[in-house]
């Protein structure tokens, strides 16, 4: 006899919806089998499933039974289609009748004692799942609230084979799930930490609230213990919430790479990555037998933090140059190639030398200038000008960290970036342009005009420093985003020459 149930399988992080369809056959005692590109862990689920059905109170057919996973030309992978596969067992024996079975999109693990246990990546299953026109689908009770905030599907959280065999049996009723989108991002959308505890630091303040209102990108050069880590730590919390579009972009990355906690719906709070200097350059763009995504993936719609800057090796930061520029990563493969979204904020700290004291004041350097020089040439001239901002972060003195006088918060500066960020959306409309950080040279052209003072100021940066057609670009960003936050239309002198004087390294070669 012949059943058909729907599942899904994943690629990269995109669900494709599969056909799975049993045929228990009257006849032979040979072992069954499954066909359809099925990797290790879908080949193994025959155990499993067989296992699970005894254990719920069913048996196990004794004839052949031909599994086929549709399209066929689609590589299937994971545990996730144990459920489905014991359904369509149990449907093509006989043992239980449903004539509802094909309505539903059908995921889970099965414990060997029938239990049903969590997958990845199942809100990427629902999505693909209500794109296909499907409106249920059956989960692990642990996945529910994750794939419940998909819109049109009714969702049911199984935590057994026998459950979700009687559910569609008729003999059990299960009420869908429901979740409140607004209420879940006002309740997780709260910061441990907040700007007011980093005690002076004006400059850089500024220069991150500048950062945060543009999306750009910032390097922080300084001694140990100036407070780079603390302030980047911080800069989260000045940042626009997540729309809902972003929060389920990022979510489904998380879900896919079995990082989201297990009944958590949404990512309400922007990631914040912070690989070790030790990282391989798999492990920050992505990779794998089965392409998975990395680090910089991990911190789309946030920011990639990448402390110790100058102690990655050069080859792995030349690998992010890419990335920086298309807000994408690429893994091209034998199999084919995967593309994962990385539309991050590259927050990066080191040192001015190995020892960390050049020119600090604080201590004597005991680097010597070739040292110094080949520390600093880790930082490749292309890669530099990719990054938007580079300021310095001194030494904070004594009695700057005993004053009781209180700095902005996180609140007051979000409200200031905000405005800012509404000021682009304006400016860009259905663009994909969000930013001012992510323009075009076309559009740099367009909504950068300078009057004369301020192409004079930028002419006399260019030709004193020698700067690159790219970093032209960067400055006349970075002041379209201090004008914004100045609430002016125009870019004036003053705002390219604030521009440029976050151009240290630019100016120290």
């Amino acid at each position: 006899m012949l059943s058909k149930l729907y599942s899904v399988t994943l690629e990269g992080i995109e669900g494709i919806v599969c056909e799975v369809e049993v045929h228990v056959t009257r006849g032979g005692f040979e072992k069954s089998l499954i066909v359809g590109l099925p990797d290790t862990a879908v080949k193994e689920s025959i155990e499993r499933v067989q296992s699970a059905i005894t254990n719920s109170g069913f048996s196990y057919p004794k004839t052949k039974s031909v599994i086929s996973l549709a399209p066929a030309d689609v590589k299937k992978a994971g545990p996730a289609f144990d459920l489905p596969i014991a359904l369509g067992v149990l449907l093509g024996e006989g043992a239980i009748q449903s004539d509802c079975e094909k309505d539903f999109v059908i995921v889970g693990e099965l414990a060997l004692d029938g239990r049903v246990r969590p997958v990845n990546g199942v809100l990427s299953m629902a999505m693909a799942a209500a794109e296909k026109g499907f409106k249920k689908m059956i989960v692990p009770i642990e996945n529910v609230a994750e794939a419940a905030v998909v819109d049109r599907l009714e969702v049911y959280g199984s935590g057994s084979l026998a459950q979700t065999a009687a559910f569609l049996s008729g003999r059990l009723l299960l009420e869908a799930t429901n979740i409140d989108v607004d209420e879940l991002f006002l309740q997780a959308a709260v910061y441990d930490v907040d700007f007011a505890d980093v005690k002076g630091q004006g400059s850089v303040k500024r220069a991150l609230t500048i950062t945060a209102a543009g999306g750009h990108n910032i390097l922080m050069i300084g001694p140990p213990g100036a407070g780079k880590t603390m302030l980047a730590q911080r800069l989260a919390t000045i940042l626009p919430p997540l729309s809902l579009t972003e929060s389920l972009e990022t979510t489904q990355i998380y879900s896919s790479a079995g990082l989201l906690d297990v009944g958590k719906s949404l990512m309400a709070v922007r990631p914040v990555r912070t690989p070790h200097h030790s990282a391989s350059g798999i492990a920050l763009i992505g990779g794998g037998t089965n392409p998975k995504c990395g680090e910089l993936s991990l911190a789309h719609n946030g920011i990639l933090f990448l402390d110790e800057f100058a102690e990655f090796p050069r080859n792995v930061l030349e690998m992010i140059r890419q990335p920086l520029e298309e807000r994408k990563t690429i893994v091209s493969r034998a199999k084919g190639t995967m593309i994962f979204p990385a539309n991050f904020m590259l927050v990066a700290a080191t040192n001015p030398c190995p020892c960390g004291y050049f020119g600090s004041g604080q201590k004597r350097c005991k680097c010597t200038p070739n040292q110094i020089e080949r520390y600093m040439a880790k930082l490749s001239g292309p890669l530099l000008d990719r990054i938007d901002i580079h300021i310095e972060v001194p030494t904070v003195s004594f009695s700057k960290l005993r004053s009781q006088q209180s700095s902005y918060d996180s609140a007051t500066i979000r409200r200031q970036v905000t405005a800012a960020r509404e000021i682009q959306r304006r400016r860009f409309g259905e663009n994909k342009t969000t930013t001012n950080a992510t323009m075009t040279h076309r559009q740099v052209s367009k909504y950068c005009g300078l009057d004369t003072p301020a192409e004079m100021v930028l002419k006399n940066a260019m030709t004193e420093f020698g700067l690159s057609a790219r970093a032209h670009d960067k400055i006349c960003k970075v002041a379209r985003t201090i004008a914004d936050l100045d609430g002016r239309e125009n870019i004036s002198a003053e705002h390219i020459a604030e521009a440029v004087s976050y151009r240290k390294l630019d100016r120290s070669i």
